[in-house]
């Protein structure tokens, strides 16, 4: 098999290139996109921690507020918002470290300003609200409100906010152009990866239309003209794998067709010709037939008359003394009638042995035409498997074999057709065989019939010129005569009786001799139905 670029490796690299442009694609609308995801999550963590440094701003003024007013009032329900935001100042705490992970700057910032709300947790509001419960010290709580040293650590805590809050308004600010600008990367890649798909994909298309699609239309185009008969043509390829394959076993197969299709008209022309000579052999044997019957129809009227005269010797036996002269004059004639149909059994074993002549050369034409009808059978089956490998292979190609199916269903449908005619041919070709061995049978025997008959004629023959010479000599051998006379009657019921075999025997050969003429004919339609289904085909 030839080292050419198949179609499974065409259709596999066009769908390889495709699914590599799509996995290096997607792979960059991938990353753009985790590109983009992680600005986004960014800029979102800094919204985050921005809400955060908010919470924490409003949970420390709701502990002040709480506290200047329990301060103020000396009521413990001015302590809520001061209760109240201390666990909410602990989440936000926690949120915030959370949030700000790892990063040094941040935490020390955090962390500074944690120290500073739980410094102003314990050393402010703590201690003012452990001094304002006992009425003694109350004036020294409210003492350490006015002093502003919680305002100390409220404007650190505001400063190292505001810090943060810088930081994070800088790190949204590039998270943002972080953002668009992946945005922008991401849909540079997708419609970049998509055009390049596109263009591949047309590419792809004109390959296959250049190498595939255009090689198959020629090939279509030619199993056409194979499907009305035309074998003249070849088909040209240029194109390698399956395609060019395809298009060589095409040719090879039409090769194959046009000389079946050549070795098929030869075959019928010659049993044809074989049919014709069959036919002309069985006519001059019915016209031999005919004439040995009329030969065996004038001895037996010959016969006739040797009996009449010997039922008149019989009746004139007891005036022989007186009619010597008469008796040999009669005998003489007998003599006469007897040398006549000696000749006329010598013309009948001539014709009998010529017409078994005749009959083993139909035989020997028959056993030719046997022959034939094999090679016509033999061609038949080479038909079968031609077709059923052009059935394989329509099938191997799929749709486009479907033309290629048909001519194959065509080609499986002539050699039936001839195997189916070359069966019936050789059942008359058996009859025919039967029918010639039957008439060899019967005209050998008929030749024996005429040699015995033959000699009986020539012992008849010469009692007659005993008698006539006895008859001469006198009336004292007259008993010697009458005895002769009944052994010649004998003798001429035996040949009328051979005769009638004879004749029976030549009705038989005319008969099988009909029927050999009739097989001829049905021989001959045989010959011209295959020469027309050869006809079909031109090349």
């Amino acid at each position: 098999m030839p080292n050419t670029f198949g179609l499974n490796r065409t259709l596999g690299g066009a769908i390889g290139v495709i699914a590599l442009v799509s996995v290096l694609s997607s792979s960059a609308v991938l990353l753009t996109r985790n590109r983009l995801q992680d600005a986004t999550d960014a800029l979102d963590r800094s919204t985050q921690v921005a809400r955060s440094l908010d919470t924490f701003r409003t949970a420390m003024l709701n502990q002040e507020t709480g506290l200047r007013g329990y301060l103020i009032t000396g009521r413990e329900s001015s302590l809520e918002p001061y209760r109240s935001g201390r666990p909410t100042l602990d989440e936000t705490i926690n949120r915030l470290r959370t949030l700000i992970g790892s990063d040094t700057e941040r935490s020390h910032l955090l962390a500074d300003a944690v120290t500073a709300a739980r410094a102003w947790q314990s050393d402010i509001g703590e201690t003012a609200i452990r001094d304002a419960a006992d009425p003694t010290t109350r004036s020294e709580a409210v003492r350490i409100e006015a002093e502003g040293k919680g305002k100390q650590f409220f404007d650190t805590l505001r400063d190292t906010l505001a810090t943060i809050d810088a930081l994070e308004e800088q790190a949204r600010a590039a998270q943002t152009l972080r953002v668009a600008q992946a945005g922008r990367d991401e849909s540079l890649a997708l419609w970049s990866g998509t055009l390049l798909t596109l263009l591949i994909c047309v590419g792809i298309w004109i390959a296959i239309n250049r190498l595939i699609v255009r090689p198959l239309v020629r090939v279509m185009t030619f199993v056409e003209g194979v499907g009305v008969g035309d074998l003249s043509g070849k088909l040209e390829m240029r194109a390698g794998g399956e395609v060019g394959r395809l298009g060589a076993t095409l040719n090879t197969m039409v090769g194959g067709l046009s000389d079946l299709a050549r070795t098929n008209r030869a075959a019928t022309a010659d049993l044809n010709a074989a049919a014709a000579e069959i036919q002309a052999s069985a006519q001059e044997q019915a016209a031999s037939v005919e004439e040995q019957f009329a030969a065996v129809q004038e001895t037996a009227a010959t016969m006739d008359e040797i009996t009449h005269t010997g039922e008149q010797i019989g009746k004139r036996a007891t005036e022989v003394i007186a009619t010597a002269q008469a008796t040999a004059q009669t005998s003489r004639q007998g003599l006469r009638a007897v040398s006549d149909t000696a000749k006329a059994m010598d013309a009948i074993r001539e014709q009998a042995e010529a017409v078994a002549g005749n009959i083993v050369s139909l035989s020997e034409k028959t056993q030719t035409i046997g022959d034939i009808i094999e090679t016509v059978n033999d061609i038949s089956e080479r038909t079968h498997l031609l077709a059923l490998n052009a059935a394989i292979e329509a099938a191997a190609a799929g749709e486009s074999g479907r033309s290629f199916a048909v001519v194959a269903s065509e080609m499986k449908l002539l050699a039936d057709q001839a195997k189916a005619a070359t069966g019936q041919v050789r059942g008359l070709l058996g009859e025919i065989q039967r029918g010639i061995n039957t008439s060899v049978m019967l005209t050998e025997e008929a030749v024996k019939r005429a040699a015995a008959g033959k000699t009986r004629s020539d012992t008849t023959q010469r009692t007659i010129e005993e008698i006539t010479a006895k008859v001469e000599e006198g009336a004292q051998i007259f008993q010697q005569i009458v005895a002769s006379t009944n052994q010649q009657q004998l003798g001429i019921e035996q040949v009328m009786g051979a005769l009638q075999n004879i004749r029976q025997a030549s009705q038989q050969t005319a008969a099988g001799t009909r029927q050999v003429e009739a097989a001829s004919a049905n021989l001959t339609d045989l010959a011209q139905a295959l020469m027309a289904l050869a006809e079909r085909y031109r090349h």
